[in-house]
């Protein structure tokens, strides 16, 4: 009888007692769990440091500077800014009288814009072969970082180009792109296009010499065109 109740006392206090939880399954889904977080902290990781060294290692803004001398013989100064990451040349030009004019190349939307000294407007133009071809040599110049270039007098060739003012074509700032939109801010921008020259009865106002890595200096004058 003991041993029968024994037997029956063993039994119910089994039965009281809580079933072991498998760990198992805990276990796995921790492990998963500390993977996924590892995986997203790597990537992370490699995302900031590679933007990190991506801007510090790669310039965005380079500087090549021209000295050089214009049809009168007078000295000027000259920088080409070149930004690849937004493919422009921006060449400001400083006279004798300490004015400067800004000329700005933007290969990417096809425009060459001027905004001379001492004017509250800009003139636009659409780029050609001619034009992409001297905005590679200024990308190739700021590779090889060459900082001044003195262009040779007895080596440089001088051109004069005319530009007209079309009369009542303002241009859309919104829609030139955002290095136009910059330079040309609170301004108004007119279209301008190449000519045989003014004419007889219509006088030049306004030149803007400007000289290029290629030895070419460039005279471009404006006048108005006929309405």
């Amino acid at each position: 009888m003991e041993a029968e109740r024994s037997s029956a006392g063993n039994a119910t206090s089994a039965e009281r007692r809580p079933l072991a939880k498998p760990k198992t399954p805990s276990r796995i889904l921790w492990v998963i769990l500390s993977v996924i977080l590892f995986f997203i902290i790597f990537s992370i990781s490699v995302v900031v440091i590679f933007s990190f060294t991506h801007r510090t290692t790669k310039p965005v803004l380079q500087i090549v500077r021209l000295m050089f001398q214009n049809h009168q013989g007078s000295q000027m100064n000259q920088s080409a800014f070149v930004d690849k990451s937004k493919n422009t040349v921006t060449y400001h030009v400083t006279s004798p009288s300490n004015h400067t004019t800004v000329v700005l190349f933007d290969s990417k939307n096809g425009y060459v814009c001027y905004k001379p000294a001492d004017q509250n407007a800009c003139y636009l133009r659409k780029m050609d072969d001619w034009d992409l071809e001297n905005v590679q040599i200024s990308f190739n110049l700021s590779e090889h970082r060459v900082n001044q270039l003195l262009l040779q007098n007895n080596q440089t060739k001088y051109y004069r180009e005319f530009l007209g003012i079309l009369p009542g074509r303002q241009a859309n700032a919104r829609s030139l792109g955002e290095a136009i939109q910059t330079l040309c801010e609170q301004t108004s921008i007119y279209w301008v296009r190449k000519g045989d020259g003014p004419g007889k009865k219509r006088l030049i106002y306004l030149c803007i010499d400007i000289c290029f890595p290629s030895n070419v200096c460039l005279s471009v004058c404006f006048y108005y065109l006929p309405d």
